[in-house]
Formats: structure tokens, sequence, C-alpha cells
């Protein structure tokens, strides 16, 4: 079978070309630069939108090299701009919280890049990735499941995948653990083999992406009372706690954002729990979407554990879950995933926090 699979230069993406190949399959490298030199400084962590690009880059192709199999590296830099760093730029200017993995995975990996490779010539059948995820066909749908390895499992940065785009992707990793992944990478002789994992999105900091000067606002209570100031509502996110600077007797909490009177609200532990949020933009993987109340697991955050919610459509496309023990500081912006054991149902933005 000719199979693209896309590089980033680490151990995961590297391991499952190696597989790919050693399966006998027609393999050919394919990455995407997505970093331009002098538009921002970037910093020095390992993270998938910075600098060390270049650095990257040669080792996917070396990778390639030794494998034997063609390798291309296509500019999609602009296209980067406009689908992940302007909408991460609104997104935070609006008070949210966004998450530009799950929008970079939609748009830009499984789907800038194969387009592009199909547009310069290259010939595949499937597209795949180093991610850690399980996919499948079942009930007239392709699916997603968890990874075997449910501490690196990435599903969750996947939901917003299309049937049009799981018909023809291919994860080899979904059934490893990461040591056994490393185990193959010295088994195979991969350079990469003791590579750290990216695990940021920037490597810098993020407040240089947003290009915004600094605005003093207030840091208040939920009364309203000035506890303190701040230098912009943007450089702060839903249950922070360190870095607000105000001395209290209990630990302080951002609990919201208003970005029209440029407010940061804090507030204690307490303070940041929920019960309930509305989610709307939703997108459904290993079901079709339906009108009818429904219980599942339901993940806020790539790092938290799913928890038993209600989801109860509102009209619209909203859907407003109700999670029967209560969250830790959601965020509207951030993705709410759905899930019915291994099985990845869907998910949306969070739109509102009630």
């Amino acid at each position: 079978m000719k199979i693209a699979i896309g590089l980033s230069g680490g151990v995961d993406s590297s391991v499952a070309a190696a597989l790919l190949k050693q399966s006998g399959h027609d393999v050919t490298g394919v990455t995407m630069k997505i970093w331009r030199d002098g538009k921002y400084r970037g910093g020095d962590k390992d993270a998938c939108f910075g600098p060390g690009e270049e650095e990257d880059i040669r080792a996917a192709a070396a990778l390639c090299r030794k494998l034997d199999i063609p390798y291309h590296v296509f500019d999609c830099a602009e296209a980067y701009e406009k689908a992940v760093l302007d909408y991460f730029r609104a997104e935070y200017l609006a008070g949210r919280t966004p998450n530009p993995c799950v929008r970079c995975n939609s748009l830009m990996k499984f789907g800038v890049l194969p387009n592009l490779a199909r547009q310069s010539g290259v010939e595949f059948e499937r597209f795949a990735t180093g991610h850690y995820v399980r996919s499948g066909y079942q009930d007239g749908r392709y699916i997603l499941r968890t990874a075997r390895d449910i501490a690196k499992d990435q599903s969750y940065f996947l939901y917003r995948l299309t049937q049009k785009q799981l018909a023809e992707l291919y994860f080899p990793l979904g059934e490893q653990t990461k040591a056994e992944v490393r185990a193959l990478a010295e088994e195979f002789g991969l350079e990469v083999s003791d590579k750290p994992d990216s695990q940021d999105f920037y490597s810098g900091d993020h407040r240089e992406l947003l290009d915004t000067p600094d605005r003093p606002g207030n840091i208040v209570d939920a009364s309203g009372n000035v506890l303190g100031t701040h230098k912009g509502f943007w450089h702060y996110t839903i249950g922070q706690r360190r870095g607000i600077g105000i001395a209290a007797p209990a630990s302080l909490y951002v609990t919201a954002l208003n970005p029209c009177r440029n407010e940061v609200v804090v507030g204690s532990r307490l303070d940041t729990q929920c019960r309930q949020l509305l989610v709307n933009d939703c997108n459904w993987v290993s079901t079709a979407e339906s009108n009818v109340e429904f219980v599942a697991e339901v993940k806020i955050r790539s790092a938290s554990a799913p928890v038993p919610a209600r989801l109860q459509p509102q009209g619209d496309g909203v859907w407003r879950i109700a999670f029967p023990d209560g969250v830790t500081a959601p965020a509207a912006g951030q993705s709410a995933v759905f899930y019915d054991g291994a099985l990845l149902l869907g998910g949306g933005i969070i739109k509102e926090v009630l």
C-alpha cells in the first residue's frame, strides 16, 4: 500500500515510519514547515511551533535517507498563520482560552499537509502519523478509540477529524506503549530514540503571539472589589493560581476574565468549581449527531481524566453538559470531548460556563 506519513522529526513519527516500511508498504515522508524566521522570537523549549523546526526537518530527512524512502517538505507557514495563530490571537483577546493543537490537527496536519502532498504529485492511499490513538470502522462509520497507552493517548486532540479524513488515516502506534516505541527506536537504530517529547504548542512565551501592548486593569473579587492591578487580562487563564501577585490568607485563583472591562476576577479554589457547561460547534466522530439526551464521560482538557456527565440537546447545535460531581476550572474556548469508555463519540467548544 502507498502511504504518506507526516514526520515531525521526533521518535513517534519516526518509529511509525519504520514500522510501515518494515511491513512492506510504499512509504513517503512529508513534513509541514510552519516557522517563519524573524517574525517571532520563540524560545528554547521543544515545541511544535518554534525556531527548532530546522533541526526537526534535518532529523526527518536523515530518517528518510536511512529508511530509503522519499521525503518532501511543504511550506505551510501562511496557512498556519491564518488557521492557527490568527485564531489563537482572536480567542485570547476575546477572553476565551483556545486550543491551538486541536485546530492544527484538523486543519493543518490532516488537512493542508496531505492536500499539498497530493497536489505536488505524492501518491498515497492512506495518510499516517505517529499519534497515539486507534482508528477503525464500525456500524457504517469511521471511529476513533483511545490508545492502548492511556497516559499517551491523543484522541482528545483529534475529535474534530471528519469522516472523510478518517477514511484515509492510519495510526501505527495506537497499540504501542511509549516504552515500546522507544525500544523499537533503539532496535531500528534511530538517532531520535532518546529525543524528549514535545510538550508545548509554542517554544516561547505565548503572549508574544498576541502582539498586544499592555493595558493596565483591575484584579477584582466576585463582588467587584478591587484587590490589585494587572497589565492586561490576556496575561491570565482560567484556573491560574501562580503569578496573580496578590497577598491573601488563602490561595487565589482566576475564576473569570472580563475583556470588556479589562478585569481579572479571582476567588477561592471552590469558586473554580462548576457543574454545568454549554457546548457548541460540535463534531461527531464515532456516532452520528442526535437530539436525544444521553450519558457519557467528558474531558474538559487534554490532561484531565474523563468524568461522568449528562448531555442534553438545547437546539441549534448547543448541548448542555451537566456534571453530577462537578469539574474544576472549565474555560470558554476550550474543548469538551465526549467518550463512551474507549470510544471517542465527538466533542465541541465550551461556549459558556454556567
